[in-house]
């Protein structure tokens, strides 16, 4: 058994990252380099070098972007043995790449609704798919604890409730929790957790139209115990720990960082 300290330790790892440019995802991101681990950024092109900078510079630890669109299956696909040709061995699969469309739901558009179910659902299980045969196909004497990765995917308040104007968001993160729980069940015999992170209402790009809505905004607030907004430093600690062998037997969870909005 590993002592304390190094349960948490991510040293010698590396994690596949999306979604991680901004917000929640880009927090994740540095948390997982700063625990130990290298972090391989999947990106729609190589614009936004603020994660990998910052991964590189200060904390000290590899950062590479790899350019891939996640609404293209056939691109998702390339990425782990483009990896793995590099001489790459990703054990830490982070799905945080996610997008919003708000409409009523009379009038909600037939591409917005697939571009949403795509990327925020579609692609999450492409890429873990992916990531899953890849950990299955290397051979067990590569993993003498027995645990070959951890996928993490990102769910939302959503998962559980169905929010205002977004059917596509919430069926789509709906879907992830539902995935998150099937991939557990087939894998985690097997070495890889899966698990999901189920961020409440935080203060990122994504949400500025609920934040600037006075009325919204006084709601939601009223609600959050915490008595605040959440920030995309909440989620450092938890994304190490699903991350790490603190969790070996935590499996097929979503688990909410919400300032205790679903216990109200």
């Amino acid at each position: 058994m590993a002592s304390f300290p190094s349960l948490f330790s991510l040293q010698g790892r590396t994690a596949l990252v999306t979604g991680g440019t901004r917000g929640i995802g880009q927090a994740m991101a540095v948390s997982l380099a700063e625990a130990g681990a290298d972090v391989v950024l999947v990106q729609r092109d190589e614009s936004n070098t603020a994660t990998r900078d910052d991964i590189t510079n200060r904390v000290g630890r590899k950062a590479v972007i790899h350019v891939a669109e996640l609404s293209d299956r056939e691109a998702i696909k390339k990425i782990i043995p483009a990896l793995v040709q590099q001489g790459l061995k990703p054990d830490i699969l982070l799905n945080c790449a996610g997008i919003q469309r708000r409409h009523p739901s009379e009038k909600f558009p037939d591409e917005d609704w697939d571009e949403v179910i795509n990327i925020n659902l579609t692609s999450v299980f492409t890429l873990a798919r992916e990531f899953g045969a890849y950990l299955l196909s290397r051979d067990a004497s590569e993993f003498p604890t027995g645990r070959r990765g951890a996928v993490i995917n990102v769910a939302s308040l959503l998962t559980f409730q169905g929010g205002v104007t977004v059917p596509a968001y919430a069926a789509s993160k709906g879907g992830v929790g539902q995935l998150t729980k099937a991939l557990s069940n087939e894998w985690v015999s097997k070495g890889i957790t899966v698990n999901a992170i189920a961020p409440g209402y935080i203060d990122t790009d994504m949400n500025v139209a609920l934040i600037n809505d006075p009325n919204r905004n006084a709601g939601i607030m009223a609600r959050i115990p915490a008595g605040r907004w959440g920030q995309p430093e909440d989620f450092k600690g938890v994304a190490v720990f699903l991350a790490s062998e603190a969790s070996n037997y935590v499996s097929g969870e979503v688990i909410t960082v919400d300032g205790g909005w679903m216990g109200r």
